[in-house]
């Protein structure tokens, strides 16, 4: 059960792309037209991910899942109300511990939905309620979709960010549509998709791989990266660790004093602390026009690799404690 979460493996192949990424924009950043085309293409690639997001979602396992309208309720107020009240928090390490541009990227971070297909695997290793992973994760998502715009909008006023409505728009197309259009067809391609699961993660994970170049490209061309030293960036590993620990105690202890079920906790645990970097990247792209893109999105590539490393340990520890296998429970 521990090899569905990758990071668990101690060469994880996505993270080592994600450095090499890292390491070619530093030394060949892309620029002017072939900067241009790396965007679009990014952009494609993305939509590709959210339509075959779609086409896996199953109908009756979502109508299923939303019964259990106190496990929803309890992993969204945790991903959109206590992570942004912890980011706001945040702006006092300014400028002592971060610097502007990391505090809006870890203000960003607490702003975002919940990961989807890490939190289930996650929930599963821990024999938690998969069932309800995976509607409060993708309800998450998608409610991110509008939500994360809207929280960006009300936060960053005082930062100095630039917000649109045109910016929802195109979120919605990159990100809405093409889940919709994998949802209408998934009739006739969702057992093609299930069965070449493993060669189309190609196409999630190289799409985020190229947002990440053209992310770290621009950055490259600003000549952002000076301005990040050793010390900054161990110090926004340091806040990445603590900002998950307190969010972890929360879902954990608090789950448990609203008396929800150990399934439930699970869930709550993995879902509530988790946030997604394949919504983040494509994301920032098109809120944070003519902002320092690449520092903006540090935090969130940082919280990602830790929350997992993290969260994969938690779930082998509560999976060795439950001596038999705990029947999912949706209500």
């Amino acid at each position: 059960m521990l090899s569905k979460i990758p990071v668990l493996n101690r060469l994880d192949p996505f993270l080592v792309g994600i450095l090499a990424t890292v390491a070619v924009a530093a030394l060949l950043p892309a620029g002017g037209v072939v900067l241009t085309g790396f965007t679009w293409a990014s952009k494609i690639a993305i939509g590709l991910l959210f339509f075959l997001y779609g086409a896996r979602l199953s109908t009756r396992e979502a109508v299923d899942g939303l019964k259990h309208w106190r496990l929803h309720a309890a992993i969204l107020a945790t991903t959109f109300v206590f992570f942004p009240l912890l980011g706001l928090a945040a702006k006092a390490l300014v400028p002592w511990l971060l610097t502007d541009p990391l505090y809006i990227g870890v203000l960003y971070l607490c702003l975002l939905p919940s990961t989807v297909q890490s939190s289930i695997a996650l929930v599963s290793v821990a024999r938690g309620n998969i069932p309800g992973a995976i509607v409060s994760a993708s309800a998450s998502s998608l409610l991110g979709i509008f939500v994360t715009p809207v929280l960006v909008a009300l936060t960053m006023a005082t930062q100095g960010v630039t917000f649109s409505a045109s910016a929802v728009l195109d979120i919605v197309l990159m990100l809405l549509v093409p889940f919709a259009a994998g949802q209408v067809l998934r009739r006739w391609i969702g057992t093609w998709v299930k069965e070449h699961g493993k060669a189309l993660k190609l196409v999630d994970r190289g799409a985020i791989l190229l947002v990440v170049y053209v992310a770290f490209s621009r950055g490259m061309n600003e000549g952002i990266w000076s301005s990040l030293s050793i010390a900054r960036l161990l110090a926004l590993a340091a806040v990445c660790i603590v900002l998950l620990a307190l969010v972890l105690a929360l879902t954990w202890f608090g789950s448990r004093r609203l008396g929800f079920t150990y399934e439930d906790r699970t869930a709550i645990l993995f879902c509530g602390s988790t946030k997604s970097l394949a919504t983040g990247l494509p994301m920032a792209t098109v809120l944070f026009p003519g902002q320092p893109i690449g520092l903006i999105v540090l935090p969130l590539m940082l919280f990602h690799q830790i929350q997992l490393l993290v969260c994969a340990a938690i779930a082998a520890r509560l999976a060795k404690n439950v001596a038999e296998p705990v029947p999912v429970t949706v209500s």
